[in-house]
């Protein structure tokens, strides 16, 4: 039976990565991570998440949130025709509003990547895919690899792939942040988003010292959930990756992106998870290159609220096209 060590190499992952960190050297790091006062921060997630913000910022926040985010269809029912309507709303979310800008990307599984390469071309709106045995990680390493690689040669801006929970939470840190090493190589130019999995990693610890691998072995972006689970996202975890992402960003001047996802149905929520971002990692992070929201039913809420803030009343759901 191969070892991980010899399933990476016939993956062909190299070692170190791009950041130069060796894997003993990543482990070093995870181990040595700050514990997290779990009280403070859940009493500061939610002192921000109670922040309140005027109507000029909020309509900018809620600008933000749309050009931020990944809408998202992940079902086994998901057809091409889906795909080809779900690309169109991503261009245009509300056809009679000009005004109102394109999402950053779409995110689908690998078989429908070509659709939306051919719908969204020119458009500037990424496609962006799961890979790597979305959503468990736990499929042989080559056989994630080639998933990941052909996802790219189809046309991929991004990936998505899942931190291997089963390593992580054993205590195989090598074998986890190789993996993602693994991954980030056969990504080439395309983005890589690690999946930490939150509500599966047990303590604000554990998504610290998560989030740091994810980090070290050269994620461009960490992401809360696969959105398969029946919590996803929350603001203290969110704020704890961020805060991972802050100190890190002071340990190795390079800046690594957060994705909220899993459970962000509202324009409040999303609002929320700006205003944690903002206070907690800066201006600088205020940008789809830094900060995504994943959702799928997110999109007609926020332009709702839009709507709201512009002229005092709410639009139906029925005026914008469904999801």
């Amino acid at each position: 039976m191969a070892t991980p060590s010899t399933d990476i190499e016939r993956a062909g992952a190299s070692a170190p990565d791009t950041l130069g960190f060796t894997p003993a050297q990543a482990v070093a790091l995870v181990a040595r991570a700050a514990a997290v006062d779990a009280v403070g921060l859940e009493e500061r997630a939610a002192s921000l998440g109670k922040r309140s913000i005027k109507r000029e910022s909020k309509l900018w926040a809620l600008d933000l949130a749309i050009r931020s985010m990944d809408l998202t269809t992940l079902e086994g029912q998901d057809t091409p025709g889906k795909i080809m309507a779900m690309c169109a709303k991503a261009v245009r979310p509300d056809p009679t509003d000009p005004s109102i800008p394109s999402v950053a990307a779409v995110c689908l599984y690998p078989e429908l990547v070509p659709v939306a390469v051919g719908q969204l071309k020119g458009s500037g709106v990424q496609v962006a895919s799961v890979a790597g045995a979305f959503p468990s990680g736990l499929a042989p390493l080559k056989e994630r690899v080639a998933e990941i690689r052909n996802a790219v040669a189809m046309g991929a801006d991004e990936i998505d792939i899942v931190l291997n929970r089963s390593a992580f939470l054993s205590g195989r840190y090598r074998q986890a942040f190789e993996e993602i090493v693994a991954s980030k190589e056969a990504c080439g130019g395309a983005r890589l988003k690690t999946i930490l999995e939150v509500a599966e990693l047990g303590s604000y610890d554990q998504i610290r010292r998560a989030s740091v691998l994810a980090m070290a072995a050269g994620s461009d972006f960490i992401k809360t959930s696969t959105g398969k689970l029946s919590t996803g996202a929350t603001l203290p975890a969110a704020l704890g990756m961020m805060e991972a992402a802050r100190d890190f960003y002071h340990e190795t001047e390079r800046r690594v992106g957060i994705k909220v996802a899993g459970g962000v149905r509202r324009a409040k929520q999303a609002v929320q998870y700006l205003v944690l971002t903002y206070e907690t990692l800066g201006s600088d992070w205020m940008t789809p290159d830094l900060f995504r929201i994943g959702a799928s039913t997110l999109l007609n809420d926020v332009l709702m609220q839009i709507q709201k803030e512009r002229t005092g009343a709410y639009q139906g759901p029925d005026y914008f096209t469904v999801d």
